[in-house]
């Protein structure tokens, strides 16, 4: 369930595995937070430890969608075993990922 951090994001935990099992109930959980939210959208991926193809096709599309909403996705918490699937499929390029505090350091 999304929850709300202030009144200019709303956050969305994606939990651990993000691949072809599970982006059909995932899916439209992104989307309506989409449709129902304000301000930044933040993905919260810091249980995730399983991504695939599937995975990386709703990232892609719940982005765009929040584009067509004049909203922003944002990842936060990527592993780095999931920072390298982004930067090789350049998808960095693509989505907003948010920092930590020590990767910035």
């Amino acid at each position: 369930m999304p929850s709300r951090c202030g009144q200019r994001c709303q956050v969305v935990d994606v939990g651990s595995r993000l691949d072809g099992s599970t982006v059909a109930t995932l899916r439209p959980r992104l989307h309506a937070a989409v449709e129902t939210g304000e301000g930044d959208m933040i993905v919260d991926l810091s249980g995730l430890e399983m991504i695939d193809s599937a995975g990386l096709g709703v990232l892609v599309g719940t982005h765009r969608r929040a584009l067509r909403a004049e909203r922003r996705l944002v990842l936060r918490g990527v592993p780095p075993r999931v920072m390298r699937v982004l930067a090789i499929t350049r998808l960095h390029r693509v989505l907003k990922v948010e920092l930590s505090p020590a990767a910035v350091a």
